[in-house]
């Protein structure tokens, strides 16, 4: 199935519209200035990709890190520092 596209201003216009076509099972791609900005999916699907959206959001802010690291690392510990510090909180057992 296709996702339907719509400009964020008509999407706030007909909102109705929008949640009425998740409900039917639809894809509403919102767009803002010609781009794509956020997708309105069916509940169902939503919770089916829970775990996926987790990892894809956790590799996306892994990047994130790596990148600030590469650009300076000092921003960087080395791993036993690290280590003693999650014992430190009890977030680390040994």
């Amino acid at each position: 199935m296709t996702a339907a596209r719509m400009d964020a201003t008509i999407a706030r216009r007909d909102w109705r519209e929008v949640l009425d076509a998740a409900l039917a099972g639809a894809e509403t791609v919102i767009e803002r200035n010609g781009k794509p900005t956020a997708v309105v999916i069916p509940w169902v699907d939503y919770e089916a990709l829970l775990d996926e959206l987790d990892d894809v959001r956790a590799g996306r802010r892994a990047a994130e890190v790596y990148a600030a690291w590469k650009a300076d690392p000092s921003l960087g510990k080395p791993l036993d520092q690290v280590e003693a510090e999650l014992r430190e909180q009890g977030l680390l057992d040994g």
